[in-house]
């Protein structure tokens, strides 16, 4: 499963991740394979987990944003 890495910059801003988000915008590439960049993302402090469960496509839906 990829995700835009746009979704993930909006993550990152919602809680308040702005330095990260900016250091997302220049290091992850268009579309981000939560699985295949885990370690890209976790410098950025996200767990590949998470993101599967939050946002939207992943298993959680809308349901896990935010939460």
């Amino acid at each position: 499963m990829q995700f835009d890495k746009s979704q993930i910059i909006e993550q990152l801003k919602s809680r308040g991740d702005h330095d990260q988000a900016a250091q997302a915008e220049s290091e992850l590439p268009d579309k981000v394979d939560p699985q295949n960049d885990a370690g890209m993302l976790e410098r950025l402090g996200i767990n590949s987990q998470d993101l599967i469960r939050q946002l939207p496509g992943g298993l959680g839906g809308l349901d896990g944003l935010g939460g």
